[in-house]
């Protein structure tokens, strides 16, 4: 397989050259930063059933991760404070691991039908208070961990993004069968476990561990 690299006198260097590379940044867009939670942030993210969290180590490693349950899952504590309950999964925590050594946290909020989204930029601590978790119960089960992310910026971004990548239109969903299922790729890769055993401990997970 060939690589291809980009021409090294073609890489832009540094803040300055990209400036000028781009142009001029739009006074609107650097006027609707807000350094709290307005209203319309806080309905957005009522309605929000779905994030993306970026968070990176203390090295620069990067990670981005999915959030979703039910809308209104992320609390917001006041203006300027959020809790998103972290609900079962692998247990890889990257992300909590992540914000123990290096606390700034991106956040991006997304809601069906609506292609503008919402993002929120701080610093993210992890919580296990029992009392401040227990109102993010579900079927009876109260997550064990929460992110707090102290809020340093929020404003809304445009919906050019989703509206070039028809991300709400029905008509562009994908049928399931045209990809392998999750089961079949780790079965793939890691050589470790059977494809149809692993697709049968994912139904599973998905019917009665997701909470």
């Amino acid at each position: 397989m060939t690589t291809c690299f980009d021409d090294p006198d073609a890489r832009i260097p540094d803040g300055e050259a990209l400036r000028e590379h781009i142009g001029p940044v739009h006074p609107l867009a650097t006027g609707k930063v807000l350094n709290r939670l307005d209203q319309f942030c806080r309905d957005f993210i009522a309605l929000s059933p779905f994030l993306v969290l970026a968070s990176c180590d203390s090295e620069g490693n990067a990670d981005a991760s999915p959030r979703g349950d039910a809308p209104g899952f992320v609390r917001v504590l006041d203006d300027r404070t959020l809790l998103i309950p972290d609900r079962r999964g692998n247990n890889r925590v990257d992300s909590f691991g992540n914000i123990l050594s290096s606390p700034g946290v991106g956040l991006v909020f997304m809601v069906p039908g609506i292609p503008e989204t919402l993002r929120v930029n701080g610093r993210g601590r992890a919580t296990r208070d029992a009392a401040l978790l227990a109102p993010s119960t579900m079927q009876e089960r109260p997550p064990v961990t929460g992110l707090m992310v102290d809020v340093a910026e929020a404003y809304f971004h445009c919906g050019k993004a989703l509206i070039r990548s028809k991300l709400w239109d029905p008509a562009s969903q994908v049928p399931r069968h045209s990809f392998p299922t999750l089961g079949r790729i780790i079965a793939d890769q890691t050589k470790a476990v059977d494809a149809a055993e692993a697709d049968r401990n994912l139904e599973e997970g998905y019917r009665t561990r997701l909470y």
